[in-house]
């Protein structure tokens, strides 16, 4: 269950799959370049304005570094050099994105975000029914939401397919 939405509930004992049925098909939405994107909420621990990274040598590009967060180390990602979007300096809409991947805390630095919405699995076109010039392995689905789509994020192949940023920390 995302901590995000813990507080809902009097605790962690009284989670049940009840209230998985409440958090099902939500997702976050986020900005990066001129795009929206959206990851599982599942996925997600919390929100925090852009706070100071400390470089690691000799990582990816894309790998900014880590971060301190209340006695955490987390390692960040650029979404933007992720997704091989030109870079841009961040500012005060600028944030990160805390997940729990497999028990391991990441961050996401993305331009910054939305909301929490549903898409109902109906409004949701998946990856095989998507023609792609590219490979876009990382998208599970395109969420249609009134005239827009969001992509959502297969969060897993996108943190663990290429990289494994949690040795950089271990």
């Amino acid at each position: 269950m995302s901590d995000l939405f813990r507080s809902e509930f009097d605790s962690f004992d009284d989670y049940d799959d009840e209230e998985d049925e409440i958090i099902q098909n939500r997702y976050l939405t986020f900005k990066v370049g001129e795009e929206e994107y959206g990851i599982d909420i599942h996925y997600v621990l919390e929100i925090v304005g852009l706070i100071k990274i400390t470089p690691l040598p000799e990582t990816e590009n894309y790998i900014k570094g880590v971060v301190n967060l209340r006695g955490q180390v987390i390692p960040v990602i650029d979404m933007r050099l992720r997704f091989s979007l030109p870079q841009k300096d961040y500012d005060m809409t600028t944030c990160i994105i805390v997940v729990n991947l497999n028990e391991k805390y990441e961050g996401l630095i993305v331009d910054n975000v939305s909301e929490v919405m549903e898409i109902p699995e109906e409004n949701i076109t998946r990856p095989e029914k998507i023609k792609r010039k590219t490979d876009g392995k990382y998208v599970s689905g395109l969420g249609k939401v009134g005239q827009d789509v969001k992509i959502l994020l297969d969060l897993e192949k996108l943190l663990t397919d290429d990289i494994d940023v949690s040795l950089v920390i271990d």
